[in-house]
């Protein structure tokens, strides 16, 4: 029986978008998210988006693609994930936009804010009385420094690279076998790329350490990770948000602690993010959800109009998840 009640909830949640609420967290980080190129997954970045209330909501880097910018291609979605953050700016989100390296023509409207939208090249937060340390961190890469028409070159590369795995995919999924990820295998099998990241990772941390911050945030690398160093002068924790074109990842900071968000793993079980609900006994959960699902068939038209105003503007867009 509660095997089939554990099964029936994602289900019932998906046909009741109404009943679910969105997580209240402190801070969430995105970054690569790469508008305005094949590889981008704006359809399920809005609906990532549409699943939180953040206090703050911090863009690290690579947001637009300016580098790849293409009037030929910059479809519906990828305009309404602007629109979307737009308008959680608008309703009291704190919306950092940190530039990256394929944004780097915003760097010129840096200290730049409108409202609760403000655009920077680097934040230092103080969470909880810990130092953090968030920028992109291109500034890492001797490539883009000394050879920028070579890194340009190496983007349109990867977001061919992206185009062909995506054909595979597909075809993966017609023959029912799992989907593989050509530039995964790639960088993990060239000794150089693999060189780059640990030595990207370790900078970033000891740069940290030598600067007294507890977390040092970035993006860039497009590997979601997070973890401790530690060497004689001190330690921190070392986070990276990953990506919107591979690995789908945020960081989300809350209840003094981070963690990484998995869109293809977290997004299956919207309602266990919260720890309150993750106690709940089964039987009292879904108790809660039938009592209120009777609750909203006894309101009257007048009561679910007033009910329906208060839905996100944007519902049709965020597959199912929208605001109580």
């Amino acid at each position: 029986m509660e095997l089939i009640s554990i099964l029936f909830l994602p289900v019932y949640f998906v046909l009741n978008p109404i009943r679910l609420k969105r997580r209240k967290i402190e801070l969430a980080v995105i970054s690569d998210v790469h508008l305005g190129t094949y590889g981008c997954h704006a359809d399920e970045l809005i609906t990532y988006l549409n699943s939180i209330q953040p206090k703050k909501l911090i863009l690290n880097g690579d947001i637009i693609d300016i580098w790849q910018f293409s009037k030929r291609y910059f479809p519906p979605s990828h305009l309404k994930v602007l629109r979307k953050i737009i308008g959680m700016a608008s309703r009291g989100t704190e919306v950092y936009y940190i530039t990256g390296n394929h944004d780097e023509m915003l760097r010129k409207f840096s200290d730049t804010s409108m409202g609760n939208f403000k655009i920077m090249n680097k934040l230092v937060l103080n969470l909880d009385g810990k130092k953090a340390w968030i920028f992109h961190g291109d500034v890492f890469d001797v490539s883009i420094q000394n050879a920028k028409w070579l890194a340009k070159l190496g983007g349109y590369g990867y977001d061919l690279l992206i185009l062909i795995n995506s054909s595979l995919n597909w075809c993966l999924a017609k023959m029912g076998r799992e989907k593989y990820s050509l530039s995964k295998k790639i960088k993990n099998s060239v000794k150089g790329a693999v060189k780059y990241i640990n030595d990207f990772e370790k900078t970033a941390a000891e740069l940290a350490i030598e600067n007294e911050y507890d977390y040092v945030v970035c993006g860039h690398i497009h590997q979601p990770k997070k973890e401790i160093y530690e060497n004689k002068y001190g330690r921190c924790t070392y986070l990276n948000s990953g990506d919107w074109v591979e690995n789908l990842t945020a960081l989300e900071y809350s209840f003094k602690r981070w963690k990484i968000y998995h869109y293809n793993h977290d997004r299956l079980s919207p309602f266990f993010m919260d720890e309150d609900l993750k106690e709940m006994d089964m039987n009292d959960l879904i108790a809660s959800i039938t009592d209120k699902e009777v609750r909203m068939e006894n309101l009257t038209e007048e009561q679910f109009s007033e009910r329906e105003e208060h839905i996100d503007p944007d519902f049709s867009d965020n597959k199912g998840l929208s605001q109580d």
